[in-house]
Parts: structure tokens; sequence; C-alpha cells
């Protein structure tokens, strides 16, 4: 099937019956055809993609058929003015949206083990240290990456079915790491050995270690960050105004942030962005649609605002001064106060990715660990995975 789409679309001359060939130059030669060909093209490549999902033992042809089009001939190799106007608009495709998410999906589906769809180390990627190479670890990217304006209802189901295997395995790699950490300190006075775990992130031994602390482990007393958020959502919905929950609310953000960064001028600035949010409601009871807008604002505010205006200065900033994990339990702490916000933080991430993909990871090292720190917060708060077990080590 790669051998007869190549043929079709790039080499042309000997593909067979000629009447499909002719069909499609005739459709290249159409007015206006410039705007629908991405579309119909990459609904060509979809066909196949959403059938070769589905087994295992063919997931390895979709790379090989994304391949294809990175090896086509000049424009004016052919004669006919109608293979001349395919071969320029399969150029033309490879500028388009719709072939920078098959490119992702490809890395997805290369950068996974067909048999196990465990993820490779870092290490043994290919050459590329670019950051749009690690978009296979990041399954909260997929639906924001992979899928394009045109996607089809099956080929949204098949990035959905890619993420959730993939998502599911790396819960799996990190409960079993937890655990060996967890049965290495048990066991550390007795000298006995047992069998070492990898690390399923980019980030040390130490910064996971560090990060599960953060995201799993107790923050005041006997309280979770999920303890806090929840306290937090019992007391100040039923304040008598959403001005004075706006004020609840930055009491609450600036509790995790360090005094010696917060005081010189980000708590003021978070407490002005918060103030001018949504005045027009501030005589009125908070609720539930209230609380979802004021976390999007946030969002905006501390990550990214949109494609069209990527500014994430304040994000940059707070990973410097407070480190990834601290970044990631503020942004953590308005998800888990309103969890229908977390596709929208998951968007603000997938912008920030898009914005730096191109990028050498040694230039973005502050990206790469919040991605990282971003996924295990993610995995632990709202996937499959219990590792609650580490709170009486933590």
């Amino acid at each position: 099937m790669i051998e007869r789409f190549r043929r079709l679309f790039i080499g042309g001359r000997d593909y067979q019956p000629v009447a499909v060939r002719a069909a499609l130059e005739d459709l290249a030669c159409q007015k206006q055809i410039e705007g629908e060909f991405p579309f119909i093209l990459n609904r060509c490549c979809h066909i196949l993609i959403n059938r070769w999902q589905t087994n295992s033992n063919t997931r390895w042809a979709i790379p090989e058929l994304v391949e294809v089009f990175r090896f086509i001939p000049p424009v004016g190799t052919v004669q006919s003015r109608g293979a001349r106007r395919v071969r320029q608009l399969l150029w033309d495709f490879r500028e388009t949206e719709q072939y920078l998410t098959l490119q992702r999906l490809a890395r997805v589906i290369e950068h996974t083990h067909e048999e196990s769809g465990q993820l490779r180390p870092a290490r043994e990627r290919d050459g590329s240290n670019l950051v749009g190479t690690l978009i296979n670890r990041y399954p909260y990217l997929y639906e924001h990456c992979l899928l394009s304006q045109d996607s089809s209802y099956e080929h949204q189901q098949t990035v959905r079915q890619i993420r959730d295997r993939i998502q599911k395995q790396f819960e799996l790699d990190l409960s079993q790491f937890a655990m060996y950490q967890m049965r290495s300190l048990q066991t550390g006075k007795s000298g006995r050995i047992i069998q070492p775990v990898p690390n399923p992130t980019l980030l040390s031994d130490q910064e996971l270690q560090s990060a599960l602390h953060q995201f799993v482990g107790k923050i005041q007393g006997d309280r979770t960050h999920y303890d806090l958020a929840n306290s937090f959502l019992k007391q100040s919905l039923r304040t008598s105004s959403f001005r004075l929950f706006k004020d609840d609310l930055y009491d609450y953000l600036i509790d995790s942030i360090d005094p010696r960064y917060g005081n010189r001028q980000f708590n003021e600035r978070l407490y002005q962005q918060l103030r001018d949010t949504l005045t027009r409601y501030d005589s009125q009871k908070p609720n539930n649609t209230l609380l979802l807008r004021t976390s999007s604002h946030l969002l905006n505010f501390l990550v990214v605002e949109s494609l069209q205006r990527p500014n994430h200065y304040i994000f940059v900033d707070l990973v410097t001064n407070l480190g990834p994990t601290s970044t990631v339990v503020l942004l953590l702490k308005i998800t888990l106060l309103c969890k229908q916000v977390k596709p929208y933080l998951e968007k603000r991430f997938s912008i920030l990715f898009n914005h730096y993909e191109a990028s050498e990871e040694d230039g973005v090292p502050w990206l790469v660990k919040s991605m990282e720190n971003m996924h295990i917060a993610l995995s632990v708060h709202f996937g499959s995975i219990d590792i609650s077990f580490l709170n009486r080590l933590l």
C-alpha cells in the first residue's frame, strides 16, 4: 500500500489503473483546489493510518508512509500540466498544518515499542535533539498536537487510542519506579539487593523524587495538595461575593510561592490579575462557572495566552526562579480546584511545545523539565496510577 501510495501521488507514470491517476490530475487542475487539496491528501493518509493503528504488527508502516513525503522530485521533472500541478500541490502540502500533525504522529509511533508500547529512553532516539522529537513522551499534548481542523471522527479515535496506550504504560512505569524507590529505602540497611527499575522520565532520579514528594506528599501537616484544594473549595465557594472569593484564591495560591520571589513583584501582579478578572460579577456569589472562567484566565496569565499571542515571559520567570516542579505545583493547585480546566492547561502546554518544536532541547531545558513535571502531576492526580503508598516515606 505504501508503494501504491507513492506511485499514485509521487511517481504517477506507472500507476495502475491509469484512470485513477488521471482523475487525480484532473482534480489538481481545478480552480481553487489549493485550499482543498491538503484536506483531501490528509484524508487519504488517515484511511491507511486508522487501519494500521489497530494492529501492533502494522503500526510500523505509519512512519514509513509519512516518510514518502520527504522525497518529492522537483516540479520541473514532469512534463504534463496535470502532473506538474499534482507535484506542486505535494510540495505545498509539506508546509501545511496537516503535514505537521502527520509528522508528529509518525514520531509518536516511531518512538514506541510496537509490542509493549514502552517509551524508548532518550538516549535511544534518533540523532535529532529537537524538542519536536519528544512529542511521544507527552500524551497530554496529543489531542492538541496530533489533530488538525479536518480530523475525522475515526482519526480522533485513533489518536485517543494511542494516547491511552502510551499514558497507561507511563503510569505503570512510574508506579514501578516509585515502588522500587520505596523498597530500596526499606532494604538499604539490610544490604539486600533488589532489581533496579529505570527512571521513566527525562529528570534525574533526585528530581523525580522531589517531584513525587511535591505532587503526592504531605504539604501541610498530614494534608496533600489534593486535600488542600478540597478544603479550599468547601470554604471559599460559600463566601458572600466573587470579589472575596478571589481574595481567598490569591491567599491559596501564594501559599506555595517562595516569599523571596513572590514579594519582589509576582504576588502583586497575581493579585492585580485576580482583581481585574470578571469584575462585573464581583458582587455575585461565586459558582462553578465563575471558577472555571477564573481558572482559564489564570492559566493564560501564568503560562501563555494563545497561539496568536504566545507571550510566556511570566512562565519562564516562574520556572527560572522557583524551578519547574514548584511552578507546576502552582498550576496543579488551580487544576485541582477546577478539574474542567485540565484540557485548557494541556492546550497551554501544547502552545509552548509548538512554539519551541524546532528548537534544540539543550536550548530550552526549562521547557523540557516543565513538560516532564506536568506529565507526572497529571498522571498522579488524573490517571489511574496510585502511588499513595509513598506518603509513608515522603
